[in-house]
């Protein structure tokens, strides 16, 4: 049986590698965010600092930080710039 690489991207090792790094996080309801990922949990819920709303492409508003609740994410990519 050949042997597994052991260089598979696992879910939380890119969470792990995508801190203090932008993000793009597109959740239920048409809603997106873009920020630096500050911190997250074994649930998936994100801290974002500097965060950028966008609702249905039209941008909302800026915050300092905001929560995503986990059930709510449906992707979670480092922005272009960061490629890791």
């Amino acid at each position: 049986m050949p042997k597994q690489q052991s260089n598979i991207a696992r879910p939380m090792d890119v969470l792990r590698g995508s801190v203090d790094h932008n993000v793009l996080v597109d959740v239920k309801g048409n809603r997106a965010y873009s920020g630096i990922l500050e911190g997250y949990d074994i649930y998936m819920n994100l801290v974002i600092k500097n965060a950028g709303e966008t609702i249905h492409g039209e941008n909302k508003g800026n915050y300092d930080r905001i929560l995503v609740r986990g059930d709510n994410v449906i992707f979670i990519s480092p922005s272009r710039g960061d490629s890791q």
